[in-house]
């Protein structure tokens, strides 16, 4: 299984990124996805996630701005990020695994891309 992120980079507040996680090895279908985002010297955050039925839950601070979706005939999970802010900073990662309940708190088992770093500046 091998995941890669793409599309981070710098933008001001306000500005959009689209982060892209294309798949290979491995069917997106039938499996829970997410994206989570790593600021040097804090605990990762988990920013979206999209479960194996198409629901989803976000951060509550990018909901509303953030929007997390999987083109499974290109076996592509994106990350649609709006309204920019500071804060939004970070290193993104995507991560994939059977359940999102095993995704959410068996980090280290879940399969990671090697993340793309989005810098939003005021």
């Amino acid at each position: 299984v091998k995941l890669v992120e793409s599309g981070g980079g710098s933008a001001e507040s306000g500005e959009s990124l689209r982060l892209s996680c294309v798949g290979s090895g491995y069917t997106y279908r039938g499996h829970c996805m997410a994206w989570f985002r790593q600021i040097p010297g804090e605990e990762r955050e988990t920013v979206a996630f999209i479960d194996t039925e198409g629901h989803t839950k976000y951060l509550e601070s990018v909901e509303g701005r953030f929007t997390i979706s999987v083109d499974n005939a290109k076996n592509t999970l994106y990350l649609q990020m709006n309204d920019l802010k500071p804060e939004d900073t970070g290193m993104y990662f995507c991560a994939l695994r059977d359940a999102c309940s095993a995704l959410l708190v068996d980090a280290k088992n879940n399969y990671w891309g090697q993340g793309t770093q989005v810098t939003v500046s005021s």
